[in-house]
């Protein structure tokens, strides 16, 4: 996938309407469920999701736990207000915390995070069986590419259409999409813990990790310098999380 530039614009939204329309028509389903966390990347894909389908035919689903911030939850009803979507509100700290006091069960802030991840996807699964929807995602490029996701978590869906955008490109798409700015100022973060924010946490910066992975792409997986050197390190880290489960059938 080459870089969206502010030419091609109306072209990419056009094409991921398209996929959006084509892969619900041939679920036969009746539209899209997608959790909404009040972050860049769930707005682009629901506002996407909207103008594929229409307003009436995506639900947006915001699963708080007590690590993420309560401005997270206003701005993802500002955002589905603004579209026309309706927003269910399903809290899911108390069923993290009967999980977590279960016997044999670690608890770490990354696992807790984890936890949270594939809580948010069985009950994104479990409302969409009920009214035979398809699960929307939500993962851009630049974190399947490094594996900034949860197995069987935030990284299942049964639609991704973001991931062949970089994260560069998501935030152009906001804006053409009129995104509130308050999704778009706000630092990116899965509120895995208090305070935390995913460039804080990889020790990089989306746009520097954009740079270093298209000139990775570019250059035949090659690094040229530090930056290019830890994101091809996140590539081979993850890629577990990009391959099928080992088996002998496709082997």
């Amino acid at each position: 996938m080459t870089e969206v530039t502010c030419e091609c614009i109306g072209c990419e939204i056009v094409k991921t309407k398209d996929l959006i329309r084509q892969t619900v028509w041939e679920a036969n389903a009746r539209g899209v469920v997608i959790g909404i966390s009040g972050g860049i990347d769930s707005a682009v894909a629901c506002s996407l999701c909207c103008k594929a389908l229409s307003p009436e035919r995506v639900l947006g689903v915001n699963m708080p736990v007590s690590s993420n911030n309560p401005q997270d939850h206003l701005d993802a009803e500002e955002l589905c207000r603004g579209l026309g979507v309706e927003l269910i509100t399903v809290p899911l700290e108390d069923v993290r915390a009967a999980f977590l006091a279960a016997p044999h069960i670690t608890d770490t802030p990354v696992l807790r995070g984890n936890i949270a991840a594939r809580l948010r996807m069985t009950t994104l699964y479990n409302i969409t069986a009920a009214r035979k929807y398809l699960v929307c995602g939500t993962s851009n490029k630049t974190e399947y590419m490094i594996g900034y996701s949860t197995k069987w978590g935030d990284s299942a869906a049964d639609i991704q259409p973001l991931l062949h955008l970089w994260k560069k490109d998501v935030y152009l798409l906001a804006k053409e999409l009129g995104v509130p700015e308050s999704i778009i100022r706000k630092a990116p973060s899965a509120g895995f813990w208090e305070g935390q924010s995913d460039e804080g946490e990889l020790g990089m910066s989306y746009a520097d990790l954009d740079a270093a992975l298209i000139e990775l792409e570019k250059n035949g997986g090659v690094p040229n310098n530090p930056n290019e050197e830890k994101a091809l390190g996140f590539i081979q880290r993850s890629r577990h999380k990009r391959a099928p489960a080992a088996n002998r059938l496709f082997t």
